[in-house]
């Protein structure tokens, strides 16, 4: 069977997967990406991935920490923006792998998953 995550082969394991509300420079290199991470989320910890985009939600970049050093990666969409939920300072949300995958294709991740069930008729 197929991972669900792009990220959730053996090479990078990746246990938990937060996104920050705030917008970061998407010309940050490695460096500047992690003081980011350290600022909005105390620590980078490891198997965890950290997701941010720039103000207006047309580019990501995702910071992770595999256990021995630091992954920088960049996304953008040929069309469209992110679905990225409002600027909340300080604020920063888990995803889980589903949700992820929504995410990167531009997809409303909100629905996905245990976010999305209906609970009440």
């Amino acid at each position: 069977m197929r991972p669900l995550c792009p990220w959730a082969y053996p090479v990078i394991r990746i246990d938990a997967i937060w996104l920050a509300t705030e917008p970061m420079d998407m010309r940050a290199g490695t460096e500047t990406a992690l003081a980011k991470v350290i600022a909005v989320f105390g620590a980078a910890k490891p198997h965890c991935a950290y997701l941010f985009a720039n103000r207006r939600a047309t580019r990501m970049k995702v910071l992770v920490h595999d256990g021995f050093g630091i992954w920088l990666a960049a996304r953008r969409l040929n069309q469209g923006k992110f679905h990225w939920p409002g600027i909340r300072h300080g604020s920063d949300l888990e995803l889980d792998a589903e949700q992820l995958q929504a995410l990167v294709l531009g997809l409303p991740w909100q629905r996905v998953g245990a976010g999305g069930a209906i609970t009440l008729i």
